[in-house]
């Protein structure tokens, strides 16, 4: 295995507003955007150019620069970086519209960079270099008085400007004496101005977000952090269908020359079920909402309620998985891939994650249309085949390629579904579904609980008769099928610890996989520690584990998948809703209380 020179810190802030996304390093250059979706081909790919890639970028290149600062602005997805050169220095703000307006959410697959001087007579030159075909070729391009439009195949990108539009094309550079405006979206003319449309844009953007995070249900302490994932998390919902990615970007390896490079653009019911979750104990149900749309298309799309664990944006079922030879990957660490095989996979915890995220609609006053009976029919069928599969061999939650098994996490999964379902019923007043329901959550429960238990290991495993545990076992007391303070459970924390606590980090598993060992600590899993200690009395602990993951957050307050625990460095796709969701987890659980400051 090639191992990695210097520092990975994935740098990086999110700009974006449930259509479109982007990442910007650190030097306010733009190196990750897909078009027309989060799963679309990537228009900026110099992600995964490799460190020389001369395409795939769109940066403001300040002549003779020293150094730079980096922040959001308060409590919104809106990016400002400042460039200090020699000569001068300058900033950038980088924000995709979001407001409501017509009585509607305006969210249009834009990205806005306003850039002016701030001091002395800052020289810059603008290079923008898009790319399509994941980075195989440059689009051709055509030009008007004030605009220059990418043909990209089936679609064309619009940047719309009032800096020079010759000075833009060729890259040539100039004295930067006031304020710049670049629009980049759909083909279609602005109807006025482009700092005027910018600046509106720009306040009534910010407006949305100081407005959106007034309303979240904070915990007494570590409330930036918090409100920085809930942001990130809301813009890895694609809110036209209602899904959400796993995280915006793929193939950024888990650590080095692993080849363990994923395409994570796509909605796992899984991983939608913490983000939803997340958001709804912070009070922004509208992504629920957006969500149940989103599945129950899905449903209807399953006459007998089978359910592969992950789908397209669009509903899309056929996701192939290939290489895009062009890119050469992060780091030059390939391959990239896009497309994930793992939609033709059996994961059978998909059916208990989908009725949890979708539950709190039957129970939730706030709502203005909660859950009815049609709604719970349709989740029926997902529960017949959670009846049909609980002990059945699947991939698991740690999608193996190469090896299937009865894995404890799905089959506690399957139960929940069952468990779910008759709460609802009663909810609903629906007594004979409820005991049915409640007769098979039941019967599951005790085959589960004593056939996933090792008599001499004191411990769950992470399957049917095994041996072996992994970090999914840590989940057990927050899905309800077994109480933290049980013996068994205290006996499987202690085991998972043992196994595969390195320091304050927890490793998914450390059995060899098709691509050997893993090399990094998954950090959502290092989360669900943390929850678990927190739970079982541990609370110290927990707070001080907490603390740690927070000091290896990037400089933005943003995670990738995981950590190396040797290095300190951030690996895996970015940002990644799992890990996003852990933050606002642990924060929720381990906060003192608001009473605390009065």
């Amino acid at each position: 295995m090639t191992v990695p020179n210097g520092r990975a810190s994935l740098e990086l802030g999110v700009v974006g507003n449930a259509a479109a996304a982007a990442l910007i390093d650190r030097r306010a250059r733009l190196v990750w955007m897909c078009f027309p979706r989060f799963d679309g081909d990537p228009t900026f790919c110099g992600l995964l150019a490799g460190d020389d890639a001369d395409k795939g970028f769109w940066d403001f290149q300040l002549e003779g620069l020293t150094r730079v600062e980096q922040e959001y602005h308060r409590n919104t997805a809106i990016l400002e970086t400042r460039l200090f050169g020699r000569d001068g220095a300058i900033r950038v703000v980088d924000f995709a519209p979001r407001f409501r307006r017509s009585g509607r959410m305006f969210r249009p697959n834009m990205i806005v960079r306003r850039v002016e001087p701030i001091s002395g007579s800052p020289r810059i030159a603008v290079r923008m270099r898009p790319c399509r075909d994941w980075g195989a070729a440059a689009p051709d391009t055509t030009r008007g008085s004030n605009h220059i439009r990418f043909l990209l195949g089936d679609s064309v990108l619009r940047l719309t400007t009032d800096a020079p539009v010759a000075f833009v094309a060729d890259e040539t550079p100039f004295v930067l004496d006031r304020p710049l405006a670049f629009l980049l979206g759909p083909d279609e003319s602005l109807t006025d101005s482009p700092a005027r449309i910018s600046r509106e844009f720009y306040e009534r953007t910010r407006d949305y977000w100081i407005d959106w995070t007034r309303y979240l249900s904070l915990p007494f302490e570590w409330q930036e952090i918090v409100i920085r994932a809930a942001i990130t998390l809301k813009l890895c919902s694609h809110e036209e269908t209602g899904g959400i990615v796993a995280a915006l970007t793929t193939s950024i390896p888990e650590y080095g020359d692993t080849g363990r490079t994923w395409d994570y653009r796509f909605c796992w019911l899984r991983d939608s079920y913490f983000t939803v979750e997340a958001l709804n104990r912070l009070g922004a149900t509208n992504t629920m909402e957006g969500y149940l749309s989103y599945v129950t298309n899905l449903v209807a799309g399953s006459p007998n309620g089978y359910l592969q664990p992950l789908f397209g944006l669009g509903f899309e079922t056929t996701l192939d998985e290939s290489q895009a030879e062009s890119l050469p990957g992060y780091q030059g660490f390939g391959p990239v891939r896009k497309g994930n095989a793992a939609y033709t996979q059996v994961q059978n915890d998909g059916y208990g994650s989908v009725i949890l995220a979708v539950a709190q609609c039957f129970f939730d006053a706030r709502l203005p249309t909660p859950g009815d009976e049609a709604l719970f029919e349709r989740l029926e069928k997902l529960g017949r085949q959670a009846v049909e599969r609980w002990d059945q061999p699947d991939a698991g939650i740690w999608e193996y390629r190469t090896r299937e098994g009865v894995h404890t996490h799905s089959s506690a999964m399957c139960w929940a579904a069952c468990d779910r379902l008759s709460r609802i019923a009663d909810r609903l007043g629906l007594s004979e579904k409820a005991g049915e329901w409640g007769g098979r959550a039941a019967e599951l429960k005790t085959d589960i609980l004593q056939r996933a238990w090792n008599v001499e290991m004191k411990s769950f495993t992470s399957v049917f008769g095994g041996d072996t545990v992994d970090a999914s076992l840590l989940l057990l007391p927050e899905i309800g099928i077994v109480a933290p303070h049980d013996p068994r459970f205290l006996g499987t924390l202690a085991e998972v610890e043992r196994q595969l606590r390195y320091g304050n980090h927890i490793y998914r598993y450390k059995a060899p996989d098709d691509f050997g060992e893993p090399e990094t600590a998954f950090t959502a899993c290092t989360f669900w520690l943390i929850n678990a200690l927190a739970a079982v009395g541990r609370m110290d602990e927990a707070r001080a584990a907490f603390q740690e993951v927070l000091d290896h957050c990037n400089h933005l307050g943003l995670l990738s998948e995981g950590l190396h625990v040797g290095t300190g460095e951030l690996w895996g796709n970015f940002p990644q809703t799992y890990s996003m969701v852990g933050v606002v987890k642990a924060a929720m659980r381990l906060s003192r209380p608001w009473e605390d400051a009065f």
